[in-house]
């Protein structure tokens, strides 16, 4: 058997199983039909050797799928035509990294979704190398802050400046944004992101398609002339006379004039674009691929999602546009964890619902107590964020391996 370095840790691990073992054999019996997932980052894409040890650990631990990330910041981690390869695969033109994962993978048995950062495209810290990104090539597509929305409207959208001023206010407030977003309130920014999706589907034989970033970074979001311009435009016939009258006397000292004005109607409009842009996301993957699996990795706490994130993921399960929910249920806390898968299975009815659980911030035994819970709860499968972090220093690939066999009782080879 693999050991995990810390013979403290293995130990705990191997109590927490044997509990595991007897309290959930119901669990046990059905176990070849639950998803047990890793999410593996686009860190470990850049040789096949360490996909070929990513994949070796995983079926050695007991896990059937793979959530692989091939579209970390807006570029390709796969042979795409639309957007730049990614940076950390130059010198290796013949190496693609989807192909090789997939080509493993299922020759060990294990399933693989396609992992793509939706809106998030750019870090704030280290911006694109390639001109043919979509920051340079569409800058009027990304997101702009409410509190940078006057600002950014006097800067020249070609202009270095742009993107640099919204790089460096990113930069300063990390605690609430990641990095830059393109923004789903534009049509033509929907077709593009649909389409690189879509490419992904019909050029690989992937088991599903996984969403994440499939939100906004916070309410403040998208105040960039082009999306508040959108807005404008759509509402305006609807306006009565008196309320076209005062936007457009408001306008003339307040760029954000119209969400100011009409705060519910521009939430309502955020969410129904970021709707429509799932809708042309599944149309494109299941135009190219209708086998395949949509999934989403969703804010755990719905009402928290739908204000703040404007995620309306209850409704994207009523219009069946997701035929996986996975909520990222990142807490240390069993007794959140508990609450928050809970309620995403009582609002996903027959959807299946991934317990996404954050491994990265939970010892081994809290990560088994956490699978244990959500076993009992029911779920379709449990998704480890991460396969990296399981098997960072001082642990190893090993490590991933002796979790999972504790955490499924599968026995080791």
């Amino acid at each position: 058997m693999l050991r995990l370095r810390s013979p403290r840790v293995s130990l705990i691990v191997c109590g927490v199983a044997l509990l595991i073992v007897a309290a959930t054999s119901p669990f046990r019996a059905a176990a070849p039909e639950q998803t047990r997932a890793l999410w593996v980052t686009r860190t470990t894409l850049t040789s096949p050797e360490a996909i070929r040890q990513m994949v070796e650990a995983a079926q050695a631990g007991g896990f059937n799928t793979l959530l692989v990330q091939v579209r970390g910041r807006g570029d390709a981690y796969y042979n795409g035509t639309i957007g730049p390869r990614a940076a950390e695969l130059a010198g290796k033109p013949s190496f693609d990294p989807l192909a090789t994962v997939l080509a493993d993978a299922h020759a060990a048995g294990l399933q693989v979704h396609a992992w793509v950062a939706v809106n998030l495209v750019s870090s704030s810290v280290t911006l694109p190398a390639s001109r043919d990104h979509v920051i340079y090539r569409e800058p009027e597509w990304l997101m702009v802050p409410r509190e940078l929305a006057a600002e950014m409207k006097k800067i020249d959208l070609r202009s270095p400046a742009y993107i640099g001023r919204l790089a460096r206010w990113t930069r300063a407030h990390t605690s609430i944004v990641e990095g830059l977003y393109t923004s789903p309130l534009h049509p033509a920014a929907q077709d593009h992101t649909a389409a690189v999706i879509g490419e992904i589907a019909a050029k690989y034989a992937v088991d599903g398609i996984h969403l994440d970033y499939v939100r906004f970074p916070n309410e403040d979001f998208d105040y960039s002339a082009a999306a508040m311009e959108q807005f404008k435009s759509t509402i305006t016939p609807d306006l009565t006379d008196v309320e076209r009258r005062e936007a457009a006397a408001r306008e003339a000292l307040d760029p954000a004039a119209y969400p100011n004005l009409f705060p519910e109607r521009w939430n309502d409009f955020r969410r129904s674009r970021l709707t429509s842009l799932v809708i042309k996301i599944r149309t494109a993957v299941k135009t190219a691929r209708p086998g395949v699996v949509v999934s989403a990795a969703v804010v755990p706490d719905a009402h928290v999602a739908f204000a703040s994130r404007l995620q309306d993921w209850r409704g994207w399960i009523d219009q069946s546009l997701l035929d996986v929910i996975c909520p990222m249920a990142y807490t240390t806390e069993p007794d959140v964890f508990l609450k928050q898968i809970t309620a995403a299975r009582a609002y996903a009815g027959s959807r299946p619902v991934w317990a996404g659980i954050g491994a990265y911030q939970l010892s081994p035994a809290q990560t088994l107590t956490h699978i244990a819970a959500a076993n009992k709860l029911g779920v379709a499968g449990i998704i480890l964020f991460s396969y990296e972090s399981l098997a960072a220093p001082p642990n190893g690939a090993g490590s991933v391996s002796e979790l999972g066999r504790a955490a499924f009782g599968t026995a080791p080879e």
